[in-house]
């Protein structure tokens, strides 16, 4: 008898959308897909604030992402609701503003017992907890922001993969 299980669900969050959490959705995918347990966890991207929703990723962020192999070009904006708190496992913000945002933001102890920083995973990021927004800096600010972000989403995936990969 095969036993139905629901994904693990983890959600990534910075500002707009368009640049740092759609990276890290993108590169978490692509662990979990090369794992084979992508029918096992399930993610996605959102930003704190609305300037972005239904816009693609920043060019930048598509270039660095391409560099590197991946593909973002279905990514679209959109802004994080409560609902995502009820929908998600671990809620994960890209630096210490968006963990504020979060906090704020969440209802009860539980929504809040989600929220956690991206980096925090890594032990190679010491103290260093924020990813820097990549905006106002050119393509070598884009691929410096994801060299952080691919070492980070290792991290959490391999913290991950041994209990996802048995039932819960």
């Amino acid at each position: 008898m095969t036993v139905a299980v629901d994904p693990f669900r983890v959600v990534f969050v910075c500002t707009g959308n368009i640049c740092r959490s759609p990276m890290a959705d993108i590169v978490f995918r692509s662990y979990t897909r090369r794992a084979g347990l992508d029918h096992r966890v399930s993610s996605w991207s959102a930003g704190t604030g609305d300037w972005h929703v239904g816009e693609r990723a920043d060019a930048r962020t598509l270039g660095a992402l391409a560099r590197q192999g991946y593909d973002g070009e279905r990514h679209r904006a959109r802004q994080f609701s409560q609902e995502d708190f009820d929908r998600s496992d671990l809620v994960v913000a890209l630096d210490r503003s968006h963990e504020r945002i979060l906090l704020e933001w969440a209802r009860t102890t539980a929504d809040a017992d989600k929220v956690s920083l991206l980096r925090s995973f890594d032990s190679g990021a010491g103290d260093h907890l924020d990813v820097p927004d990549p905006y106002y800096g050119g393509p070598e600010m884009f691929d410096e922001v994801l060299g952080m972000i691919e070492s980070a989403c290792r991290a959490l995936f391999r913290q991950l993969e041994p209990a996802v990969r048995q039932p819960r």
